[in-house]
């Protein structure tokens, strides 16, 4: 039998590119509320390429940028902190004809010895978009080969109701209770997921409704703690 290791946090966060309730833009907010998380690996939503190095800088952390698009601001899309060894990053496109540009971004680290597979998404407005992007995520990205650790799915999948996002994704993954995340003040949709593999053991999943993190942007994050079973890794298809 494998015993547990000790667990870890993961947290996903939509930071509304660091643009709070107030309309102030406001990136030591952000980082204050990812303080009170204390989470190992976050997946962060929303964010320019200079905002990812600031936060890592100031919570001591890893990062690796996936790149969406370019703006006026600079490079835009997804990142993912850590306080983990980094073994490799992908970034990947989930753009749809016409849509917004919407992307992916998958980083491996190291936990205890073992390989986790962290997927960061941002998933679109419409709902046949959203669901051809889970397609691509699962039969392109989570069941590729050489995908052999454990993976965790997180991020914003803009799905307002229950529906094709989260039925696929708990075809392969341990999909918990959705919570409300949005508007941040007083939330009325679960936008933001994590969903992990059967074989992790999860202690806990909440939303972190701090005040700070009520104003700070207009999503609030969601974290799960979880435990790595020891010697437990999915043999390559």
């Amino acid at each position: 039998m494998p015993h547990s290791r000790a667990p870890f946090t993961i947290a996903s966060y939509n930071i509304h590119k660091a643009r709070g309730l107030d309309r102030r833009v406001d990136l030591m907010r952000i980082a204050a509320v990812l303080e009170e998380i204390g989470a190992d690996l976050v997946g962060v939503q929303e964010i320019y390429a200079s905002q990812a190095e600031t936060l890592a800088r100031r919570l001591g952390l890893s990062y690796r940028m996936g790149v969406t698009t370019e703006r006026a601001e600079g490079p835009y899309g997804n990142a993912v902190l850590t306080r983990f060894s980094i073994r490799g990053a992908h970034v990947f496109d989930l753009t749809r004809h016409r849509r917004e540009p919407r992307g992916g971004l998958r980083v491996d680290v190291s936990v205890e010895g073992q390989v986790l597979h962290l997927f960061n998404v941002h998933f679109g407005l419409s709902l046949r978009e959203r669901a051809e992007q889970v397609e691509d995520l699962v039969r392109i990205h989570i069941l590729r080969e050489g995908v052999t650790g454990s993976r965790v799915v997180v991020g914003d999948l803009n799905e307002w109701f229950p529906g094709a996002v989260g039925r696929a994704l708990r075809q392969e993954l341990h999909g918990p209770r959705s919570r409300r995340t949005h508007p941040s003040p007083l939330p009325l949709f679960a936008l933001d997921r994590i969903y992990w593999d059967r074989h992790l053991h999860g202690e806990r999943f909440h939303v972190h409704t701090s005040r700070l993190a009520r104003v700070a942007s207009d999503h609030l994050p969601v974290v799960a703690r979880l435990r790595l079973a020891a010697a437990r890794q999915r043999a390559a298809s």
